[in-house]
């Protein structure tokens, strides 16, 4: 894979002294897979969407409040950030999360380079795959049985994602198809 590596160290950092860098995209895309990759590279810390509760019906935007308060704003004056990861499989929070100061912090999943938080980040990547290959992804992880829910889901996140530009203004967009990266 061609890295952003060398790109993310030479900025300024961008939320108080954290070059932070979002990895945004569709579900199914393989944002977490690249994340994980891209944060092993870096040696830094990833938070994921999937940390916190996203409600179904109310689309990709109301999980970030949580984000923001817990661990960005801390960030912004220098200080470490810490949240409860939700545990989707129990429906509870578990541990708490320490987010420290680093130089670079990845956060992953749906929503991350919203428009309204693009002051704070430093990089943006877009994540993308064939809409067959998103749902069959989905689907071989959650269940047949969500189905359903995951075909509301890509409509409504597409909504989303055209109104906010979200691709339009990646730093950097990044294809996946099967198991490999183009």
């Amino acid at each position: 894979m061609t890295s952003p590596v060398r790109r993310i160290q030479a900025l300024d950092p961008s939320c108080g002294p954290v070059r932070l860098v979002a990895v945004d995209g569709p579900a199914g895309s393989g944002k977490t897979t690249f994340a994980g990759e891209l944060a092993a590279e870096l040696g830094c810390q990833v938070v994921h969407s999937d940390d916190f509760p996203v409600p179904w019906d109310e689309g990709p935007g109301g999980w970030f409040d949580a984000l923001d308060t817990q661990v960005l704003r801390p960030l912004q004056r220098g200080l470490p950030g810490a949240f409860r990861r939700y545990d989707w499989v129990r429906g509870e929070y578990t541990d708490l999360i320490t987010v420290p100061a680093a130089p670079v912090l990845i956060i992953e999943g749906v929503g991350t380079a919203r428009r309204s938080a693009a002051h704070l980040l430093a990089f943006t990547i877009w994540v993308e795959a064939p809409e067959e290959v998103r749902l069959r992804r989905v689907i071989e992880r959650d269940g047949p049985e969500l189905e359903p829910r995951w075909r509301v889901w890509f409509a409504t996140e597409q909504e989303w994602f055209d109104a906010d530009d979200t691709r339009g203004r990646a730093d950097l967009v990044r294809t996946t198809a099967g198991a490999r990266w183009r």
